[in-house]
């Protein structure tokens, strides 16, 4: 708003041009606060960084420039190093607007550090940022952007939105890179801006610098990552410029291709019919992998093939994302080339992340040749020995089993009690994984009763008792054992443990059970509430077995137990006594006794703590801390059927020609228009006969334009009876009530991919519409064709397949039967798009291949010139009103606004003739549906402050919708 930035124009003139007003800002800093300065002189503890601070204020204010760089290099470094520095905001924002670039540099890297905080005043200085922002320096360009962005007050987004649109096509790639920093801050300021921030992104996401590249796809991630469209056409550049991205762009980039992969390719985890360790096959989809075997997208081996160097990676985030990459992508029996990479970074960096990652891998044995690397070190943090633990657990099997309980045994001596524990557990694992050494596990974890340390018996305990649930038949002598070392016992949860044994095989024991019930009735009150229950449980099983030695017994424990004073253990004893000791009031449930306290219990399945990791995609937050966190993305499964490919065969972009170049300007197109006769026929003329000649006169000269285009003999290898057939059958553009077009608009000519090498084994396809009138029909639309052999060994019999829809009006070029390696040809092509967009599909074959192709045109290249007067527009645009009148009032670029400007501009968009204007602030164009000859007249108001009113007039309301966005984009960018 202008009115806004007079006011801050006048604010920051007062503040930086005044020197009375600065030292006046200087002191309301200081008033602003008083706390600091008061404490400082009440206490002597701040009273030297108080003087400091004021030093540091005095050589700012001074007139010497390496003073002021001096003070602000200090202050950077007490940022640097967590001090706050705020106070000093007034003296620092005053040389905003100094001419030193370091001293600049420094001063833009403390506002960005407390423009948030200090608003008003960062607010007065935005015309400074403004005026920065066309600085010479790219740095401080970037710099007062960077700023810019940071104040984080609603009232100036409009500006933040101008300056980030303008750093997007800024020439320098260190700026782009700002300006998509920039789009994160912008969108969490004000989420309503989304869809302009898109376009930006869509910019940016075209942009061939690899400094762009990743800060652009981590806007892309914060802003709109569910439009995957956007990257269907950049997806095969940020797979060929990722090895030469930052490595954070890298980390970046690799996480976003992950996600895309996992919506845009098949699974290669089916290959062979083979049951992979990702994901459980069901009958129905290998009965699909029988019929039709697995072919991998050339698309999805290529980031495979290019993100493998960067296992090489020195950075420890880009080797684990590579890894995750392939791990979530690749096939089975290639993920396996990231284990090297990642037990390197173990060796050289033992950080919990990597180990997250590993842990998960480490379970189908992956890391098995490298098992010693794994080892616990006595310098690991115990979270790391846990993973370790945990990865060395997974890795046990039949083989190194024996190795692996070697090192079990010096760990449970360890002095960190958790992690002892954490082994004592993973021993119990190995046990009931592998049945060969359960025995020897056993007996080495009774060892471990006699052990002094309690919470090592404790775990041990407990372990055995979850693997004597496994095979209570044949470990009698252990439960014996255990009872005696009872005594000796005095952690709760062991203590329970026990008589939880005893009471479940009482009867293998029958004559060590009463008597540990007998020792537990004269300690009962002094035992803690688990350990109470355990005994309430040993007594009524006792009592259901045994009750000639334990009846009265437990009556004595149930009579303690009613007046226990946790009331859990005074319900628990009402009940059992209701249970086991029949009375009147007993009911029917006293005969079900025995079934409810002996039936038999599954046995525990000792699992690891990490389990259920693999619900998250690897490396990210999520994976690390086994729970969802806010922001994260669910990995997609892999769809059924790939989407079509062909949406990432994209256009070709061409480099932007200097127009102070060697090259033709465009000028001087105009009076080359005047030259050309391609098309031409006499408006006012209404004689068959001159028609009949101007028709056959143009079809002469688009013949001879036509062959002379093609580049090759091959593009017009027609035989002369092939070419009188073709006239004989050809429509004459006089029969269709057509008017009167002009000269082709002549412009940047754009090439789009059809089809690119890999995809095409070697055959690589790109088009581009020449704007002339189709030789072979006038409803169709001219395409050229440049084929291209980019094998090593020669394709023959290079033709147009099957079409689709059915019914779409093509004309194929003739067959060509052979192309030599590393060969071009040009051919030519006609197609019918009846006035829409939808793409034309067909076959591109070979004498051995086909390929599905597409081709899909600008809304402009349905048009052809139409030549008329002034007047002639004013009265057919009087005609198409109401519902046939599309506008919009636009903001155009300053470098826009001039008449020869707007002229390529609308040309490079749409292929549409020059009305001639009375009038300087309007501009006309004129054309014709080449299909159905529908009129089309587009024009364009300016107004003030470079904003126009841009009107589009026809019949087809769809296609003027497309047009007047392709036109708006086009004006309003420079």
């Amino acid at each position: 708003p202008s009115g806004l930035r007079a006011a801050y124009d006048m604010s920051t003139s007062a503040l930086y041009n005044d020197q009375g007003g600065a030292e006046a800002a200087v002191e309301a800093g200081q008033e602003s606060t008083p706390t600091s300065s008061g404490t400082g002189a009440a206490f002597g503890l701040f009273s030297t960084d108080f003087k400091k601070n004021e030093d540091l204020k005095e050589m700012l204010e001074s007139n010497k420039e390496s003073l002021k760089l001096e003070a602000m290099k200090r202050i950077v470094g007490l940022i640097a190093k967590g001090k706050n520095s705020s106070e000093l905001f007034p003296a620092v924002v005053k040389n905003v607007a100094s001419k030193n670039i370091e001293l600049k540099k420094l001063v833009y890297v403390y506002l960005v550090r407390y423009a948030e905080e200090q608003q008003d005043l960062a607010l007065l200085s935005i015309s400074t940022f403004q005026r920065a922002l066309k600085d010479p320096n790219q740095f401080i360009r970037a710099s007062a952007l960077r700023v810019l962005s940071s104040i984080r007050v609603p009232i100036i987004v409009p500006i933040m939105m101008l300056a980030i649109k303008e750093a997007a096509a800024d020439l320098s790639p260190y700026v782009r890179k700002t300006s998509a920093h920039a789009i994160q801050k912008l969108y969490s300021l004000d989420p309503d801006q989304k869809e302009q921030l898109i376009e930006v992104i869509e910019k940016l996401l075209k942009d061939k610098s690899t400094l762009v590249a990743g800060s652009v796809v981590m806007a892309f991630e914060e802003v709109c990552p569910d439009r995957i469209d956007l990257i269907h056409k950049n997806y095969r550049k940020l797979c060929n410029l990722l090895v030469d991205v930052e490595e954070w762009g890298q980390v970046v980039i690799i996480s976003m291709l992950t996600r895309y992969a996992r919506t845009q390719f098949t699974s290669p985890w089916t290959e062979n019919n083979e049951k992979t360790f990702y994901d459980s096959d069901s009958e129905e989809k290998k009965e699909q992998t029988e019929a039709k075997p697995y072919i991998m997208d050339p698309d999805h081996r290529l980031l495979l093939r290019n993100t493998k160097p960067l296992l090489q990676s020195r950075n420890t985030a880009v080797v684990m994302s590579v890894a995750q990459l392939y791990w979530h992508l690749a096939p089975k029996h290639e993920v396996n080339i990231v284990t090297k990479s990642l037990v390197r970074l173990l060796r050289n960096l033992p950080v919990c992340l990597p180990l997250s990652q590993l842990l998960l891998m480490s379970e189908y044995g992956m890391f098995e040749p490298f098992m010693k690397s794994f080892y616990v070190r006595s310098t690991d943090a115990t979270h790391i020995k846990t993973l370790k633990l945990e990865i060395l657990t997974n890795l046990a099997n039949e083989a190194n089993i024996s190795t692996i309980l070697r090192e079990f045994q010096t760990y449970v001596k360890s002095q960190d009690k958790a992690f002892a524990a954490a082994t004592i557990q993973a021993i119990g694992r190995c046990a009931t994984n592998i049945s060969e050494v359960t025995d020897t596990c056993l007996n080495g974890l009774v060892l471990l009763l006699s052990n002094r340390d309690e919470t090592v018996v404790a775990e041990s305990v407990v372990v055995i008792k979850k693997l004597l649930q496994t095979q209570p038949t044949q470990h009698s002598e252990i439960i014996k054992h255990m009872a005696k070392l009872f005594d000796n016992i005095t952690v709760p949860m062991a203590r329970a443990s026990i008589l939880w044994l005893m009471g479940e095989y009482c009867e293998r024991v029958p004559k060590i059970a009463p008597d540990v019930l007998r020792k537990m009735a004269k300690t009962f009150t002094a035992e803690e509430d688990i350990v109470k229950l355990q005994i309430v449980n040993l007594a009524a099983k006792l009592y259901l077995t045994n009750s000639k030695q334990t009846k009265l017994l437990t009556q004595y424990i149930l009579n303690l137990g009613k007046y226990d004073q946790n009331y859990d253990i005074r319900d628990r004893t009402r009940f059992i006594r209701q249970l086991i000791v029949p009375n009147e009031k007993s009911g029917a449930l006293n005969k079900y006794a025995r079934r409810i306290l002996l039936a038999p219990k599954p046995a525990p399945v000792l699992e690891s703590a990490f389990k259920d990791r693999d619900r998250f995609q690897l490396g990210t937050l999520s994976h690390s801390i086994n729970s969802k966190a806010t922001g994260y993305q669910e990995l997609s499964d892999w769809p059924a059927v790939a989407p079509d490919q062909s949406v990432r065969n994209v256009e070709v972009i061409e480099p932007v020609r200097n127009p102070s170049s060697s090259h033709t300007p465009y000028h001087s197109f105009t009076s080359y228009l005047s030259n050309c006769q391609f098309y031409h026929q006499n408006e006012t003329s209404s004689d068959s006969e001159s028609e009949e000649e101007s028709s056959e006169e143009s079809e002469k000269t688009s013949t001879d334009s036509g062959k002379s285009s093609s580049g090759s003999e091959n593009s017009s290898s027609e035989s002369e009876s092939e070419q009188k057939k073709k006239k004989k059958t050809k429509k004459a553009p006089q029969k269709k009530s057509k008017p009167t077009v002009t000269t082709p608009s002549f412009g940047p000519v754009k090439t789009y991919e059809l089809l690119h090498h890999m995809t095409g084994k070697g055959l690589s396809a790109k088009y581009h519409f020449p704007r002339q009138p189709c030789l072979y029909e006038p409803s169709m639309v001219a395409v050229q064709v440049i084929l291209t052999n980019s094998s090593d060994h020669s394709l023959e019999e290079i033709h147009i397949g099957e079409r689709s829809p059915a019914g779409l009006n093509i004309h194929c070029f003739n067959t060509i039967e052979r192309l030599e390696p590393e060969a071009s040809v040009t051919v030519s092509m006609g197609i019918d798009f009846s006035d829409s967009t939808q793409a034309a599909n067909f076959q591109l074959c070979t004498k051995e291949n086909q390929f599905s192709v597409s081709i899909q045109p600008a809304v402009g290249e349905l048009l052809m010139p139409s030549t008329m007067t002034e007047q002639d527009f004013t009265k057919e645009q009087g005609k198409l009103l109401g519902m046939n009148e599309t506008s919009a009032t636009i903001t155009m670029a300053t470098a826009n606004t001039s008449s020869q400007a707007i002229s390529k501009q609308v040309l490079s968009v749409a292929n549409v003739g020059v009305v001639s204007s009375s009038q300087n602030n309007f501009h006309r164009f004129a054309g014709r549906t080449v299909s159905s000859g529908a009129l089309v007249l587009v024009s364009l108001e300016l107004k003030e402050s470079s904003s126009a009113l841009l009107t589009i007039n026809t019949e087809k309301s769809v296609m003027a919708s497309m047009l007047l966005r392709d036109l708006k984009q086009a004006l309003t960018q420079a």
